[in-house]
């Protein structure tokens, strides 16, 4: 009979070995079906805002990767109960695996565009753990040539530790065989794609645009460091001769694109500054890079929009779905269904093989990425995914400014100090930025030029820094005389308010 830690072993053993299977009988079929991948999604999903909110603002860029531990280790205890069952109670044990394996393939089944084979890594793994736990728990005949008490208990432990040994390996095989598979899927989803050149170009930025102060952010983010805030667990990976983009619903012309023939368009180049919504006051999630795609207003003309239309519902390969205005993309500023970042092809990470960029809204509202259909439809008939769940339907970016230099708390010496940042009011423009120190009067800080009015603007000023505590804040005043405002509000529905300020200590 297996004692506790033994009957714990070998349930999570056996876990491992159901993780493996599942993971590689996903990457064969389909990477989405994924059981931790189609839980943690349902999850994602169900989670409520506040909880969500939480996760974004303690967590980062890191939400998902802790999400993803969470899993593994609710899958850990799991197995582990599962084992210490086995051996009293085998029959719950292994009811036990089949009510998870039907949880998952459910989690699978119910997420957009899933198909029946969608469960059968859910399958897979219920009956690789139910096998590996019953070849773990199997009893041995005893040797014939130890002494009658010693003998058992050796043979046991020798054929344990040969039966681990066994699902241990299995699991790392099938587990690494997963990985490899999916590393040859992401080779081949655009790493031999060259893009033309832009047919319209971007202009030179103005010089001066980038301050090049340390501690400063780039004028330009590079594509590693852009932010990243999505509901996709894994990065969908979506080969680009695959690749198709349906145009329909309330048009006259309804459109079908392949990459190719998305490649044979003019290509147009754009500065464009990106912000999150989720970005709270001073926040991380804005970035700016150089754009390159097709011009969205043409397509959506060339498809011939309806009278009475007021939405773009586009949709993600995930099934993630996003409600735009259809005037924001008719009024003549840059959107693009952006196909480049930067000079390079478009990251996964950041939607290839082509995403939506449309200036003046948060991302929400409107930069789909792996975009795959435009829906064209009414507020008032469909919802997208955020707005389900209460976010508001128009969201523009509002006005806003941060203090990067010097940052929070640092100590600095007495003297001649720059305070330095980024504000931002995307397709309106930063028409002034303004300081004040300890309560007093606002300064004006210098403004380093911007290529458009869809782009944030670096700013300094020059600070006689006297010893002490001193409090700095900033705000920013957009071109139409918008003043940021000094109320905080939190980012739900429509996007955060209020003056960033940091606090230093001047010695």
């Amino acid at each position: 009979m297996h004692t506790p830690i033994a009957a714990a072993a070998s349930g999570l053993l056996s876990g491992a070995a159901a993780l493996g299977a599942a993971e590689l009988a996903a990457a064969l079929l389909r990477p989405q079906a994924s059981p931790l991948l189609a839980v943690g999604s349902a999850f994602i999903d169900l989670t409520p805002e506040w909880l969500k909110a939480f996760a974004i603002r303690t967590f980062g860029a890191d939400d998902k990767t802790v999400l993803m531990l969470g899993l593994v280790a609710a899958v850990a205890a799991c197995a582990i109960a599962a084992g210490l069952l086995s051996t009293r109670r085998p029959r719950l044990a292994a009811g036990g695996v089949a009510t998870l394996a039907a949880l998952t393939a459910v989690a699978a089944l119910s997420r957009p565009g899933a198909a029946p084979a969608d469960a059968l890594p859910s399958l897979v793994a219920a009956v690789t753990g139910t096998l590996a736990l019953h070849l773990m728990r199997r009893p041995r005949p005893p040797h014939r040539d130890l002494p009658a008490a010693a003998e058992p208990a050796r043979a046991g432990r020798r054929a344990l530790l040969r039966a681990g040994v066994a699902v241990l390996g299995f699991a790392a095989v099938s587990g690494g065989t997963a990985r490899l598979v999916n590393g040859a899927r992401d080779a081949a989803a655009g790493g031999d794609l060259a893009l033309p050149l832009p047919a319209d170009p971007a202009r030179p930025l103005p010089p001066g645009s980038d301050l090049r102060l340390p501690g400063l952010s780039s004028f330009t983010t590079s594509n590693r460091s852009f932010y990243r805030v999505d509901t996709a667990l894994v990065v969908p990976r979506v080969p680009y001769r695959d690749w198709r983009l349906r145009v329909h619903g309330l048009v006259h012309r309804p459109v079908e694109l392949t990459f190719d023939q998305l490649l044979s368009r003019p290509l147009v180049e754009r500065d464009i500054t990106l912000t999150c919504v989720s970005n709270e006051v001073g926040g991380p999630y804005t970035g700016h890079a150089r754009w390159l795609g097709v011009d969205l207003a043409q397509l959506l003309r060339e498809a011939g929009v309806r009278p009475g239309a007021d939405q773009i519902l586009s949709r993600s390969a995930d099934g993630w779905t996003c409600g735009t205005p259809v005037e924001t993309v008719l009024d003549g500023r840059d959107a693009l269904l952006a196909v480049g970042m930067n000079g390079e092809v478009l990251p996964a990470a950041h939607g290839f093989p082509a995403r939506m960029i449309v200036p003046g809204l948060y991302g929400y509202v409107s930069a789909t990425k792996w975009v795959t259909e435009i829906k064209i439809t009414r507020f008032a008939d469909e919802q997208a995914y955020w707005t389900r769940r209460g976010w508001a339907e128009i969201a523009p970016i509002k006005t806003a400014s941060r203090i990067e230099v010097p940052k929070p708390f640092a100590r600095i010496p007495a003297g001649r100090t720059t305070i330095a940042g980024t504000a931002w009011a995307q397709h309106r423009g930063v028409a002034a930025v303004e300081v004040r120190i300890d309560q007093g009067p606002w300064t004006r800080a210098r403004l380093a030029p911007s290529p458009t009015p869809d782009t944030w603007r670096q700013w300094h000023l020059d600070w006689p820094a006297t010893p002490g505590d001193h409090h700095l804040e900033v705000r920013a005043i957009d071109a139409t005389g918008q003043v940021q405002p000094s109320r905080r509000t939190p980012p739900f529905p429509d996007g955060t308010t209020g003056r960033h300020s940091v606090l230093v200590t001047v010695s």
